[in-house]
């Protein structure tokens, strides 16, 4: 069975240090920005043919994945 972590991978050599997909230049970042803006899959599929549907999926599980964690919001002076 496929893990979220075969599809999304860090390396701070590739991107910063960004979450990318399979370790290719293309982060998470990207295809949320795509998905927010209305982008459908098809599209950026065709924009960005080496990947694959699963890929967007894991991006969405990924986000999904970082919202499960605790986050607290201090006040900076």
């Amino acid at each position: 069975m496929e893990t979220l972590m075969d599809r999304i991978t860090i390396d701070e050599k590739i991107c910063n240090g960004k979450p990318t997909i399979r370790g290719k230049r293309i982060t998470v970042q990207t295809i949320l920005e795509y998905l927010s803006a209305g982008e459908r899959e098809e599209e950026i599929l065709k924009q960005y043919p080496m990947l694959e549907s699963d890929d967007i999926k894991a991006c969405l599980r990924f986000a999904a994945e970082l919202m499960n964690r605790h986050f607290v919001i201090k006040d900076v002076a």
